[in-house]
């Protein structure tokens, strides 16, 4: 799902809201979580997930063309990691998918 998918959806489900309305509400809330990671919040969202951000240490690699040794300097990333709702509902809806897929025994 797009950006663009989800605020159509919404604006599908909320007619009251409009299009322009929507896409700004959805703006603003990326933008917030975005700020909040790169200040080093976590973000906690019950029953979908939380956000927080790892520390990849600095380390020593190679240039695949060369061969010649690089350093790769420490990175801060954003890490996601699903809630209990969250996988439940994404395995629940994986076992009907295998379910539909698999062909009728006689």
């Amino acid at each position: 799902m797009t950006r663009s998918d989800l605020v159509a959806q919404l604006a599908e489900r909320f007619t009251q809201i409009t299009q322009r309305d929507t896409e700004f509400a959805v703006k603003t809330i990326l933008d917030a979580m975005s700020d909040a990671l790169a200040k080093g919040h976590r973000i906690e969202i019950r029953g979908f997930g939380s956000f927080s951000i790892n520390r990849r240490p600095p380390r020593v690699g190679r240039n695949p063309r060369s061969g010649e040794q690089v350093t790769i300097p420490e990175k801060l990333v954003p890490h996601f990691k699903p809630g209990k709702a969250l996988r439940e509902a994404v395995d629940l809806q994986t076992v009907h998918d295998e379910a539909a897929a698999a062909p009728a025994q006689d």
